[in-house]
């Protein structure tokens, strides 16, 4: 192959002698550069493309506020959210003559009230962000420590002290409701103002002091008391009722049942015939949810979306065995036997397509011996929780079956709950025999006593399900304290007890996951992160400050509603799928995939661009030694 050469012009005389020449380090044309122009011209594109195959293979990442996902977590930790409670004693009936001293009296309470709770602030409770205000109305004289309030709780003069608080409760409640209802205009406390009314009545028919907790946000004491001595019973109200929703050790120190990720809840209702042959059970279920099951929904509405469900089973015995008790004259199954009453394997529960995913079920049972279960599935989905209620009819071979309780006691509901998993009721029939003389099973269709009755138990699971009590007895220091029930199943301050508490469980949950979703973006630079996953943390930490705003200023509800989108959002965000589709594409993984393609044509170019070079020097030094020579001669 001819090597590309230019012709040498030379200005001087060549050397006559060409022995004097040496081919080996000289020539005598000056070497060509097209072969040196061509190999360069290879490189550069190599090297020039390299950017725009970094820009083909580069993974897109939305931004994401990490330095707000860290300062929410770090606000939260650092410090617990406190969502402030405002308290009023209204003292009737007292000597106006003593003129006694509010301000004296709210300390004391308030000091009270600090030793109750311990001191130690817990998430979602009152914390130390509450006020106490005292009003002693006698009538003509009036005496109010509003503790740096406004002036819209109580009217001074709006009840007389002569006024019977002995006789019906409910009536007493309703007229307390619409006298302290000008609370709700109190902008300082979102108008959840707690109040107790404190009534001296000397009354021969009355031993000791008499608590009422209404199911509103108020309660009053009747008897014959001393203001001082109602100090320690005002306390206990405030804290375990108001404060705490009814529980003796506090909102933090119970579990309770957190709603799904995305804050919905199904509430499956199932009618499980254990025995068909014997007899068969239906209900009316569109009545029990439009009349029974409403009310309920509409309470939890902050605190949950909950939807309602039902279905009818055929053919679902227990999986324990129960005994016959000559004294009782029942079949019993006892506590112990409550691990193995809920038969899985015949029991299909998962009436809704929301049990798929990260679904939690909590299920109530109401079994019907050898005849009919009634089951009540709340469910939740990815982010749904399911409840399941089971109502279980027994078959004619164990009927009556009853629960024996470990002091040998039979138990008035006849059911159990399941922690984070639901409730069980059996239902006995009317009559424990079938006829001998029919060769079809009997219909039956459950009276609305029956179901009222049953979804009062249901009802009460429920409550302890969400960490409240189904009693509406309360033994305190002052005696026997009567709680009233609400129609909807929850009263107003336990309600707000719940909101506090599901707000504070919901903002954790919610930096948690934003947090897990920082450290693991950051540590996977090849991760993808859609605008959409981008949007998701925005909205979430935008409803997680809402909820912050909302919470500081009282307002329990839309604190409740704010902080479960949050959480939502969060968890959405979190198990994107394109996020846990290549949760681990990493850089060597790139690296092995393209490696194979373009490093031994890379390497051929190198290797050829390097001799090239180093050919184009030896031949430029042969040229430049021969044309130093001829000037030396």
């Amino acid at each position: 192959m001819a090597e590309n050469s230019e012709t040498q012009n030379s200005t001087g005389p060549l050397p006559k002698n060409d022995g004097e020449f040496d081919p080996k380090t000289m020539r005598k044309t000056k070497p060509g550069i097209k072969r040196l122009i061509m190999i360069l011209t290879v490189v550069s594109s190599f090297v020039l493309g390299f950017p725009f195959l970094l820009k083909t293979i580069e993974i897109y990442r939305s931004p994401l506020p990490f330095h707000d996902i860290d300062s929410l977590s770090s606000t939260l930790q650092s410090n617990p959210l406190h969502i402030p409670c405002r308290f009023q004693i209204i003292y009737l009936g007292f000597d106006a003559e003593k003129k006694l001293d509010t301000q004296k009296l709210g300390f004391m309470i308030n000091e009270q009230m600090k030793k109750l709770t311990g001191g130690n602030p817990v998430c979602g409770g009152c914390g130390k962000d509450y006020t106490v205000s005292v009003t002693v109305d006698s009538g003509n004289v009036c005496n109010q420590n509003l503790d740096g309030g406004d002036s819209c709780l109580w009217c001074c003069g709006t009840i007389d002290s002569s006024v019977n608080l002995n006789g019906n409760d409910e009536g007493i409640d309703e007229m307390f409701r619409s006298v302290l209802s000008r609370n709700e205009n109190c902008q300082s406390s979102g108008g959840k103002v707690y109040s107790v009314v404190v009534m001296n009545k000397d009354n021969d028919d009355l031993d000791g002091v008499r608590v009422v907790v209404g199911k509103y946000r108020h309660a009053w004491l009747v008897g014959k008391v001393e203001e001082m001595g109602a100090v320690s019973s005002i306390a206990n109200v405030f804290v375990k009722f108001f404060m705490n929703g009814g529980k003796e050790e506090g909102i933090s120190k119970n579990e309770f049942m957190p709603v799904g990720a995305d804050g919905r809840v199904v509430l499956s209702f199932s009618l499980l015939n254990a025995n068909p042959q014997d007899w068969i059970y239906d209900w009316d279920f569109r009545k029990i949810d439009e009349d029974l099951l409403a009310p309920v929904v509409e309470a939890l509405a902050p605190i949950a979306n909950l939807t309602v469900e039902s279905q009818v089973l055929y053919h679902t015995p227990k999986s324990s065995f129960s005994n016959w008790d000559a004294k009782l004259s029942s079949y019993v199954f006892r506590t112990k036997d409550l691990p193995f009453f809920v038969n899985s394997n015949e029991w299909h529960l998962d009436t809704s397509i929301a049990a798929g995913g990260r679904s939690k079920v909590l299920q109530f049972v109401v079994y019907i011996l050898s005849l009919i279960l009634l089951v009540v599935t709340l469910l939740i989905e990815p982010s749904n929780l399911l409840l399941m209620n089971i109502q279980y009819i027994p078959s004619a071979e164990e009927c009556p079956l009853r629960l024996q309780l470990p002091s040998g006691k039979v138990s008035t509901t006849n059911g159990f709950i399941s922690p984070m998993w639901g409730g069980v009721i059996v239902w006995n029939p009317p009559r424990c025999f079938r006829r001998s003389d029919s060769t079809q099973p009997q219909k039956h269709t459950l009276t609305s006593e029956d179901l009222e009755e049953l979804l009062e138990v249901s009802l009460g699971q429920l409550r302890q399900l969400f960490g409240l009590t189904s009693n509406n007895l309360y033994a305190g220091e002052s005696g026997m304290s009567n709680i009233l029930s609400s129609e909807r199943g929850f009263t107003d301050w336990e309600l707000d007890a719940l909101s506090r508490q599901h707000t504070c469980f919901n903002l954790h949950s919610c930096a948690t996951t934003l947090g897990s979703l920082s450290r693991l973006v950051q540590s996977l630079p090849r991760m993808i992160i859609k605008d959409e996953i981008g949007k998701q943390v925005k909205f979430s930490l935008e409803a997680a400050n809402l909820a912050q705003t909302n919470a500081s200023h009282g307002i329990y509800e839309a604190s409740a509603v704010s902080s479960r989108q949050a959480r939502a959002l969060a968890e959405d965000a979190f198990f994107h799928p394109s996020i846990m589709s290549i949760s681990y594409y990493s850089f060597e993984h790139c690296f092995a995939v393209y490696t194979p393609f373009f490093v031994p044509v890379a390497l051929h170019v190198l290797l050829a661009s390097a001799k090239e070079w180093r050919r184009y020097k030896q031949e430029r030094t042969k040229y430049f030694t021969w044309i130093f020579k001829i000037k030396a001669q």
